[in-house]
């Protein structure tokens, strides 16, 4: 059996024996495969050594996250993009919009999105999109994107059925976390009528751990508990979701 998370902050440990740790816990749960999106510049080097720390088993992402979008985004930008030229990436991410923490950069946070969105399309790689109370803002702006090369993942996935067809129609997978395994959340019921070749599976961690551990920070070897969760909503094995979800995240992300 082998999981992929397609989306962790594991590099966060990158300089403790954390690290160590928790990749050996991925390992004794079958999850070798993990991609690594960075925020923003300063946390480039955390990403790419982390990266060469398990060269077969982490997959680097670059982008600049939104809510790291400030008055400086064009220079956070050029630096994003100067690290572009010098490592191989597998998406552009995490890039989006998120109207939760400060609606007032919603003009340059779509900039931003933009300009990434042109970097993935120019290199044939998928965009790991982080949308947080602005689906509506970004379904308009996805729509004027489209085209044979905007595809990707819209991670962190905890809209309703109609906003999840909405991103599957647009060529997207839906990454599915913790999210999932939470009682009143309802994603539930949206996962079940999602056929699983649209979706993918993901821990964001440290955040928004599964229950049982929910409370706590999160880490990428409770992805089996989300793995379980969409095998037990599904009525099929553990082993199934594992295959259908891994290869799903090949097919994005070309590894």
């Amino acid at each position: 059996m082998l999981l992929t998370d397609t989306h962790t902050h594991i590099y966060y440990h990158n300089e403790q024996d954390t690290l160590a740790a928790q990749m050996e816990r991925c390992f004794e749960h079958n999850i070798h495969r993990l991609f690594l999106p960075n925020v923003n510049s300063e946390s480039i080097a955390a990403v790419m050594n982390t990266v060469a720390a398990y060269p077969q088993n982490c997959f680097p992402m670059l982008g600049l996250h939104p809510c790291d979008v400030k008055e400086n985004y064009e220079a956070e930008l050029a630096k994003i993009y100067a690290a572009l030229q010098q490592h191989e990436v597998y998406a552009i991410g995490e890039i989006g919009l998120d109207l939760y923490w400060d609606k007032s950069t919603l003009a340059i946070q779509i900039d931003a999105f933009r300009q990434q969105v042109q970097w993935a399309k120019a290199r044939n790689l998928p965009i790991d999109i982080h949308c947080r109370e602005a689906f509506d803002e970004l379904f308009v702006l996805l729509e004027e994107l489209k085209d044979d090369k905007l595809f990707g993942v819209l991670h962190c996935f905890t809209g309703n059925l109609a906003q999840a067809q909405q991103a599957i129609d647009l060529g997207f997978a839906l990454g599915i976390g913790g999210v999932v395994t939470y009682k009143k959340s309802g994603l539930d019921e949206v996962v079940k009528q999602i056929d699983l070749k649209h979706i993918v599976l993901e821990t964001d961690a440290p955040y928004l751990t599964p229950v049982p551990f929910r409370g706590k920070p999160n880490e990428s070897s409770y992805l089996h508990y989300i793995a379980q969760k969409i095998a037990d909503i599904h009525e099929v094995s553990m082993e199934k979701i594992a295959t259908i979800t891994t290869e799903n995240s090949k097919r994005i992300f070309g590894i």
